[in-house]
């Protein structure tokens, strides 16, 4: 890879005025030098069907073919009933299908959430980290950005105005840049297509019914 990292950010909700897409927007003003984060809407993705997971729609062409691009991931997740809302896993889904064909596999990942709770989805991320296991995911372990009492967190226009959240968004991100560097694929492999983790592990997907 290039020394400039490549960030595919999404969030995991569809709301208009959702913390988790104002965080993702802050997270995007805060990247180190030599990375950007470029961001997906996850608005347009069907329900995960098997039966259509081999001539699939445009958007999940779309959602892979940005996957692919990406040299790391940032996924900024809500909490439903202790877990991650259905359209990001929805998504996850799509994207890793059919079988072999994942999008994910041996990326870099990192974690981060909001919500008006006094947790801040650490247990919706903690089960997320779970999901990005069995995807082939390599995943940032500290600093845990959980945005807890995210209204006063945010202004009226979605902006973070907490310096502490900024500060730890800044850590996570320059972590990641850190880790993609480290684990990506060396630049003789790179050069074939083959990445180095395709040597060592196999995709996980099993099959949805």
């Amino acid at each position: 890879m290039s020394s400039h990292v490549r960030i595919l950010g999404i969030a995991g909700s569809l709301r208009r005025g959702s913390y988790n897409q104002a965080a993702l927007r802050a997270a995007k003003l805060l990247v180190p030098e030599n990375s950007e984060i470029d961001l997906f809407q996850l608005d347009d993705i069907p329900m995960f069907n098997e039966d259509e997971e081999k001539r699939p729609p445009s958007s999940i062409l779309e959602l892979k073919n940005r996957i692919r691009r990406a040299d790391a991931l940032l996924i900024v997740t809500p909490e439903y009933n202790y877990s991650i809302p259905g359209v990001l896993k929805n998504a996850i889904d799509w994207a890793c299908r059919p079988y072999g064909e994942s999008a994910w596999s041996g990326k870099a990942a990192a974690i981060m959430g909001a919500s008006l709770g006094a947790i801040g989805t650490a247990r919706a991320q903690h089960h997320l980290r779970q999901i990005l296991v069995a995807l082939n995911l390599f995943t940032v372990n500290q600093p845990e950005v959980a945005i807890a009492d995210a209204a006063h967190r945010f202004d009226e226009n979605g902006n973070l105005i907490h310096e502490p959240t900024k500060q730890l968004i800044q850590e996570l991100l320059k972590n990641l840049v850190d880790w993609t560097r480290r684990i990506s694929p060396a630049p003789a492999l790179e050069a074939t297509g083959v990445n180095s983790y395709d040597l060592t592990t196999s995709d996980h997907a099993g099959g949805l019914r």
